[in-house]
């Protein structure tokens, strides 16, 4: 059958695969399909393949085990309340559908090659399986019929042979005999392989220069060069793919000094290789049928090979991975995955290959260039993190022996002549992926057996031992010897030792804990590594012992000084020792240690000196030995490794302390800090810096006692639990000040789990303040829990000792307390460790604590410092606390701690006390002096209280004297404000009485006492402002004054979709006549202009900007920032994008003349107004004679001069906003620069209206100060071109909308117009009407005020009109009185209905008029302001507050039943009304046939987001790119504008815009947000800004974990839900136009040294 089978292969392969006419991929596929593949499932089933696997699916079910391949950046989730270890995850799906759902769970992002634990019973304590993988709901698996699997057995023994050779062969050119063609073609493949050596543009250049390539065919065979491994770039004669060969190896070695890798293969090698993957992924989807198929597959796979010494299969395919290219990898790891993975007995048996080859397969890797998670090592946290594998693997095949043997070989040429490590020119790759092995150490010792055996004892010793081996060869490794002289030359390579030190961490504990388990390990591994730590010779005394006498005491010992021999930071085994020594103690083992030949003070030795030259190095002794001493110690204290280097050395030294004689154990401690002689009288000095050196190491050796004495929180020192250690660690972090979860974790040792044990004890210690709109939640430290603070913790750094005394000081003296900072009760030693204190009351530290308290009495300034004596006060405080303990424990007669006899302290203290420069410890030595009166009195049996009352009370009066006296500074402060603000009402008062006449003038009110309306005939007055304002950059103050040089306001111009309602659909951008002369309803794109509100010269800001472009031209990646060639700069206050500049122009004082406007009124009615328009059109366009002239009765006067800078400035303005709104160039002379300049205007109004309605404020009164600036900015903007000649043009469009008369054909009819847009276009164009050639000519204020009206009366009529005409839904209302109003409205509906010819059911009145007025309120509030800003008229206080339509018709000269204009106006309206209603454009929007705006306008908000972030997660991993097919990692980006999901930063969702390539956001933007966007990366759990093509910045998304933090790019890995009032501020952001400043502003604090390509997302 084999040789039938390779026989039709060898003639059907070739003709599919590898053609010189290449097929399309579809084509290949299905041809393989019907002649490759359908044959094979024909002969497997034995019948037809889809009628064979419809009986297989009725008798199978599903498997248990999910085994979701996991691809790079999925999202994986992980219980830490049930996972066994960490490296258990669920994959999305499963997830969901679990009960850890409701557990504590962490979620991130996979890095690829792992696969779902769902199913899996040893990976979880509980819920193993989700509802869909529940075996309770599934009946057992059906074996295949022996047939069946007899055929598949067959089938998969020749076909994965098949795939195995041809994956494994080597020979380019050549086949097997069996498989060789009869004739062979001269037919070869150039094909390029991945390297991790080479960019991908040095790829491309390379392919361009080599083989004849266009640039976009060399990114694609780049692209699927370094998705697939390989890739065919040429096919050709042999010679010809040589010299193809030849080049590209020669040019990408021009580029980097390694070549490309390029082999050249015969057409019929290539093409069988081809097949041979395609069979890979045909075997997942037949093993995927049937777990009968699957066992058939994995017994092929793993048996061994009869006919030679051959590994079996998957063995060979596992040997070869590293020579194999990536897609054949992932074809090979995935089939893996589904097979040998998913079969309990079968994943033993690969566990067991795998071992077997462990050591080769991670020298392969070594030697390797590919990434891990893409070799066959990466499988090894599958099978060793399974419990009952990796105890087996112990027992069988002694992986711990094999993984450490594995390690020791590769580090082996980094050994040393003494056969310790030496890292000196280590090649960093190739360190870092040894240092891969030890996480398969670690996955291996995961989880502690509860049960042992005899055979996993004797292994895990076996083990145990060469693994200590491995720490001999780090003890001592890397000396020091300190640099005398001068500086050290060249700084020694620290960095590989620290790093194998922090690989080791988590190893270390695990093998203390498996220890642990077992008390004959436990006691046989401490004999055993005590053994190994006599054979270390490192650091030998070079001299024999002496004998040191101090006090009456003798020490003999050998001498050894850190400052002059070598020392080591690396003591791995002495610390091991000391962690072992710790559990003997606490499991209760340690009284089986009797051997005396254990020497603790050699025992101690090295440790020690490890604490003195940390000591000696802050004491500045080795500065001349560089930076990388200094970061040695800095991590030998630091969290990621103090817990098996600096803490284990304080372990080490309490074990000498316990077991040594207490003055014994001082001295040498003096001896080592080098301060025997300067504490025994003996040496003396006048050098300052030795002087300086003693009083530093003083200082280290009193904390170090401290430490040694105090440090208790060790369970088996004391009797404490890992809570209490926590707890401890936590409340002295909250102590240096309040600190974010984040902070906390940061501050923690993680265990083996990533585990800190925080949120366990939190609730206990602290409590949690949640974060606002930005910052994060902060723990505080509970008041309770202040009295454990200890100043000399000994995990502090000298910065946080600082802070956190500094802190603790403070907090008392607020609560009135002293600043005494006392030593906190500790817990008791264990017995093992209880002799400990014998230090504190032993001869020595009396003799130490004198001569420092001494020195300081005799105020030799130079020969003590504070730090010194706040150190020996604390050590006399924790001596008296322990004796006070004793004391009150037991009879005096059993208490034999006795230092406060010993002592006698108490003159010295007493003087010390007198010390000015010691007044910061006076509070401490108060309280030291009353500990030792009580303990007297302890002594004594007597009351304290008495003797102690001559100590307090003169201290406690002071106290109270000096808070009385700021009390009673407090109540005169007060007291003092209260009449200063009285005086000031009462001068108030006497000022508004005194000029009675001026506020009586105020223009609150109109003639005749009707209420001030802002146009009309009853108009108020515009008051007089004096404005006088600072630039912001010379300083100087100017008045806004018209004739004045130019003060300018900075702006920004800017394209806006926040309040359209066609999202997505972006009108043409060119400045012809394609572009809308009127603004459509949709407002599909707007021009906003906003401002920071600051003020400059105009000559200033010109200078400005010139400086800015001259300097900022050499700045690196500036363009990201701002664009200069557009006009853009940053403010030079706040830093805010701008990109223009607008001039301030004051508003002329106007007294408003009623009588005049009373008789104007008489004769400029409306219908007169229009008829007086009309004979201007008419005389303009069709040139008639005879007619009068309209000036006769529109008075005017003449128009007030502005200065050249200000017109110069107003010009720059205008042209800013028609280049930036028309995305065009410059043009002054473009007649569309005034219709720009005034759909700015009403488009700002429209925004700022939309976010007061949307924040629900006041109309007035309630605008933050850049929107009041914004707000100002329409008035200079309505002076702007009033002497444009193409204004009277403009004007007889505008009108064209509402007067048929002016109509043509291009007119817009009456529901294709926003009406506001149409108002502000009309008002800021009408005084064109006055204009002459000889004389620049303006309306009076009357006739202004005439015009205005009757626009704003005709306008409104209109849009009334276009919201009725829209309305298909009325409003239900409750009251149906029969009033004026409602008639009015039904009478006009009716009206409207007879012209539109539409047949609605009876409507009433009363619902049309709650209609209409809900419609045009928007429009109302938007005239109001517009208004306001153009006269100047002051609002009526209601418009101050929440007022409703009657204030606004008021202020506006509205009736406030506004449907009376149509019955005041009937006889001109009428005839209006059914032109507009007949208009064909209407009749078309009313069929339905044309989609037009519902009024009011749908407010724009960021779409909503779900409250928990998971179910975002998993829409994006259901994401699907809509160009691509491939599995490949895809970054799902969220539009916060439209809610469209994207694919960003690939390749695949490319376009164009411009003729620029883009990435898919940068497309979307251009569409849905005019340039601006804002998404959200739904992996990296970040928001995207983006603001033009190559100008983005990231923000903080608005979700936050229980802590009150955001995690971006899910580091973390909390669960998050939505944060609305931050979602809330993104709108604002929005709404506010304010991205652009956002986006220049991070980027201007952001240092950008590498350029993110924008574009491309």
């Amino acid at each position: 059958m084999r040789a039938e089978l390779l026989r039709y292969l060898k003639e059907q392969v070739p003709r599919i695969f590898c053609l010189k006419k290449e097929s399309s991929p579809q084509e290949e596929e299905e041809i393989m399909q019907s002649r490759l593949l359908y044959p094979l499932e024909c002969f497997l089933f034995g019948e037809d393949p889809q009628e064979g696997l419809e009986k297989l699916k009725q008798g199978s079910t599903s498997s248990q085990l999910c085994g979701r391949v996991f691809k790079e950046g999925e999202t994986v989730y992980s219980c830490r309340d049930c996972a066994i270890d960490p490296t258990c995850v669920l994959c999305m799906d499963c997830f969901q559908d679990s009960v850890h759902k409701s557990h504590r769970y962490k979620m991130h992002a996979s890095s690829g090659g792992g696969f779902c634990d769902c199913g899996d019973v040893e990976a979880w304590k509980i819920g193993p399986y989700c509802s869909k993988h529940d075996p309770g709901a599934a009946t057992d698996e059906c074996t295949l019929e022996p047939e069946l699997y007899e055929r598949a057995e067959k089938l998969f023994r020749i076909l994965l042979r098949y795939v195995t050779d041809f994956l494994v062969w080597e020979e380019n050119f050549e086949l097997s005999p069996e498989l060789q063609p009869q004739t062979k073609d001269n037919a070869y493949y150039c094909v390029l392989y991945n390297d991790e050596h080479h960019s991908y543009d040095h790829v491309i250049y390379t392919l361009q220069r080599s083989v004849n390539c266009d640039q976009a065919e060399a990114q694609t065979h780049t692209a699927l060069i370094d998705k697939e491994g390989r890739r065919a770039v040429k096919r050709a004669t042999l010679r010809s793919c040589q010299q193809a060969k030849d080049l590209i190896m020669s040019n990408s070695e021009h580029i980097s000094l390694q070549p490309l890798r390029v082999e050249i293969l015969h057409s019929s090698v290539m093409a069988h290789q081809t097949f041979a993957l395609r069979l890979g992924s045909w075997f997942q989807k037949i093993i995927g049928y049937s777990a009968g198929f699957r066992q058939a597959f994995c017994q092929v796979a793993l048996e061994p090979n009869p006919d030679s010494d051959r590994p079996c299969l998957i063995s060979r395919l596992m040997l070869h991975d590293a020579r194999m290219y990536k897609g054949a990898r992932k074809i090979v790891h995935e089939l893996i995955f589904c097979s040998m993975l998913m079969e309990t007995e079968f994943k033993r048996l690969f566990a067991i290959e795998f071992t077997k080859h462990y050591k080769q397969l991670q020298k392969d890797f070594i030697n390797d260039d590919h990434e891990k998670s893409i070799s066959i090592t990466a499988l090894s946290v599958q099978i060793f993190t399974v419990p009952t594998l990796a105890r087996h693997l112990i027992e069988e095949g002694n992986v711990i022996k094999v993984i450490v043997d594995t390690v020791m070989e590769l580090l082996r040429e980094h050994l040393d002549d003494s056969n310790r490590f030496f890292f000196l020119g280590y090649n960093s790759d190739k360190f870092s992926r040894i240092q891969v092995i030890f996480h398969d150490l670690r996955y291996i010792l995961i989880s502690k057996p509860s049960l042992w055996t005899d055979e996993l004892r004797k292994q895990f010793l076996e083990g145990f031992k060469v693994f200590l081996s491995l720490l001999k060869c780090m003890q001592g490794m890397e000396e020091v010897k300190r640099q005398f002289g001068q500086h050290i030359a060249v700084e020694p390579e620290w960095e590989a030792g620290f790093s194998l030190q922090i690989q080791l961490r988590h190893i270390l504990a695990m093998f203390q804990d498996w220890c642990s388990s077992d008390d004959d390990i436990l006691l046989l591994a401490f004999r055993e590594c005590h053994k190994v730590l006599m054979q270390c010779n490192n650091q030998p005394f070079l001299r024999e012992a002496v004998d040191y006498y101090m006090c009456k005491h003798i020490l003999h010992v050998r001498p050894y000084k850190v400052s002059q021999d070598p020392v080591s930071i690396h003591l791995p085994i002495s610390r091991l020792l000391a962690g072992l020594y710790v559990l003997l103690c606490r499991t209760g083992a340690g009284d089986r240690l009797h051997d005396p030949n254990y020497d603790y003070i050699q025992m101690a030795e090295l440790p020690l000196r490890c604490v003195v030259l940390a000591a000696q190095v802050s004491a500045e002794m080795w500065r001349r030995n560089g930076l990388s001493l200094v970061s040695q110690v800095y991590y030998y204290q630091d969290v990621k490794c103090r817990d098996e280097m600096y803490d284990k050395d304080i372990l080490m030294l309490q074990i000498a302390a316990s077991k040594m004689d207490a003055n014994h154990f001082l001295m040498l401690i003096l001896l080592r800090f080098e301060l025997f002689d300067y504490f025994n009288g003996s040496c003396s000095s006048k050098d300052q810096d030795e002087l300086i050196q003693w009083n530093r190491l003083t200082e280290e050796m009193l904390y170090l006692l401290i430490v040694i004495v105090g440090e208790r929180y060790v369970p088996g020192i004391s009797h404490v639990t890992k809570e209490d250690v926590t707890m401890r660690e936590v409340i002295h972090l909250l102590c240096i000040e309040p600190m974010a979860h984040s902070s906390l974790v940061k501050g923690l040792p993680e265990n083996e789990s990533h585990e800190t044990g925080l949120e366990t004890v939190i609730t206990k210690v602290a409590t949690f303040k949640k974060p606002g709109v930005s910052g994060h939640g902060l723990y505080e430290v509970k008041k309770e829990r202040l009295e454990e603070f200890n100043p000399f913790f000994y995990h502090y750094s000298r910065s946080q000792h600082s802070k956190a005394e500094e802190s603790q000081k403070k907090r008392r003296t607020q609560e009135g307390n002293d600043k005494a900072l006392r030593p906190p009760l500790p817990p008791a030693f264990c017995t093992h460790f209880a002799s400990i204190v014998r230090l504190l009351c032993c001869d020595i530290i009396i003799h130490i604590l004198r001569r420092v308290l001494q020195r300081a009495a005799e105020e030799r300034t130079t020969h003590w410092t504070e730090a010194m004596i706040q150190r020996a006060l604390h050590l006399i405080g924790q001596a008296l606390l322990e004796e006070k303990t004793q004391l009150e424990d037991s009879t005096v007669e059993e208490v034999t701690f006795d230092f406060s006899l010993k002592a006698r302290m108490f003159l010295l203290l007493s003087k010390i006390k007198a010390v000015p420069s010691l007044e910061a410890q006076k509070d401490m030595i108060k309280w030291v002096l009353q500990m030792f009166e009580i303990v007297k009195c302890l002594r004594e049996k007597s009351c304290p209280t008495a003797s102690m009352s001559v100590e307090t009370k003169p201290e406690e009066s002071a106290q109270d004297k000096e808070k009385a006296e700021r009390k009673r500074k407090a109540e005169a402060a007060k007291l003092h404000r209260q009449k200063i603000m009285a005086q000031m009402s009462a001068m108030q008062k006497n000022f508004i009485e005194s000029n009675k006449m001026l506020y009586d003038n105020m223009p609150e009110s109109g003639t005749q006492g009707e209420p001030v309306a802002s146009i009309g005939p009853h108009r108020g007055s515009t008051p007089a402002e004096r404005e006088v304002l600072t630039c912001i950059l010379c300083q100087e103050e100017q008045e806004v004054v018209a004739q004045a040089p130019a003060m300018v306001l900075t702006a920004c111009v800017q394209r806006s979709t926040v309040l359209t309602q066609c999202r997505g659909k972006i009108p043409s951008n060119r400045a012809d006549e394609t572009y809308p002369l009127l603004m459509p309803p949709e407002l599909a794109v707007g021009t906003h202009t906003g401002s920071c509100g600051h003020v400059m010269h105009a000559t200033c800001w010109q200078k400005y900007f010139e400086a800015v472009q001259n300097t900022t031209r050499n700045r690196l990646h500036a363009e990201l920032i701002f664009d200069l060639e557009n006009g853009e700069y940053l403010c030079p206050l706040c830093k805010s994008l701008c990109n223009t500049v607008v001039p301030l122009i004051p508003l002329e004082q106007l007294t408003f003349n009623y009588e005049n406007a009373e008789l104007i009124g008489q004769h400029l009615t409306m219908p007169r107004w229009i008829q007086v328009l009309s004979r201007w059109y008419n005389k303009r366009h069709y040139l008639c004679k005879g007619q009068p002239d309209f000036r006769s009765i529109l008075s005017y006067g003449v128009q007030e001069k502005f200065s050249e800078s200000i017109s110069e400035m107003l010009v720059v303005c205008a042209t800013t906003v028609h280049r930036v709104g028309l995305q065009t160039v410059p043009n002054e002379l473009c007649p569309r620069v005034p219709l720009m300049a005034w759909n700015t205007c009403a488009f700002t109004i429209q925004a700022i209206e939309n976010i007061l309605q949307e924040e629900d404020k006041p109309l007035f009164g309630s605008l933050q100060n850049r929107q009041v600036r914004c707000y100002r900015l329409i008035h200079q903007v309505v002076s702007c071109h009033l002497q444009c000649p193409f204004s009277c043009k403009l004007l007889s469009s505008l009108f064209s909308v509402l007067l048929p008369i002016m109509s043509r054909k291009t007119t817009p009819s009456l529901l294709e117009v926003d009406f506001f847009h149409l108002l502000v276009g009309l008002v800021l164009s009408i005084p064109s009407l006055y204009q002459e050639e000889a004389v620049d000519l303006q309306p009076s204020a009357v006739s202004s005020a005439y015009n205005h009206l009757h626009i704003l009366h005709l306008v409104t009529m209109a849009h009334m009109l276009q919201v009725l005409l829209i309305s298909t839904d009325f409003p239900a209302v409750v009251s149906r009185e029969d009033t004026q109003e409602a008639r009015a409205a039904a009478e006009l509906h009716t009206t409207v209905l007879q012209h539109t010819g539409r047949l609605i059911p009876d409507v009433p009145g009363s619902s049309v008029a709650e209609r209409v007025k809900r419609g045009i309120e928007p429009f109302l509030r938007c005239a109001a302001l517009f208004f306001s800003c153009l006269t100047g008229v002051h609002p009526p206080e209601e418009l101050f507050n929440t007022a409703g339509m009657e204030a606004l018709c008021s202020y506006l000269a509205l009736p406030s039943n506004v449907f009376h204009l149509f019955q005041e106006h009937r006889d001109t309206v009428h005839p209006l009304l059914q032109r507009w209603c007949e208009n064909a454009a209407v009749t078309k929007i009313l069929k339905g046939k044309v989609q037009t705006v519902r009024y009011p306008r749908r407010r724009n908000r960021l779409i909503d987001l779900p409250e928990d972030y998971s179910v975002l997660l998993n829409q994006a991993s259901h994401f699907q790119c809509p160009k691509s097919t491939d599995d490949e990692r895809k970054h799902p980006t969220l539009c916060l504008f439209c809610g469209a999901m994207l694919c960003s930063q690939s390749s695949c969702c490319l376009s164009q815009v411009d003729g620029e390539d883009v990435g898919a956001c940068t497309a979307h933007a251009a569409t849905c947000g005019a340039g601006v966007g804002m998404f959200l990366r739904i992996r990296e759990c970040e928001i995207v800004l983006r603001a033009s093509k190559t100008r983005g910045s990231t923000y903080p998304a608005p979700y936050l974990d229980d802590y009150g933090e955001t995690d971006p790019h899910l580091v973390r890995g909390n669960p998050l839900h939505l944060c609305p009032e931050r979602y809330r501020k993104l709108n604002q952001l929005w709404q506010q136009h304010c991205i652009l400043e956002e986006i220049a502003r991070s980027l201007e604090v952001v240092n950008v040294m590498f350029a993110f390509e924008w574009q491309m997302l």
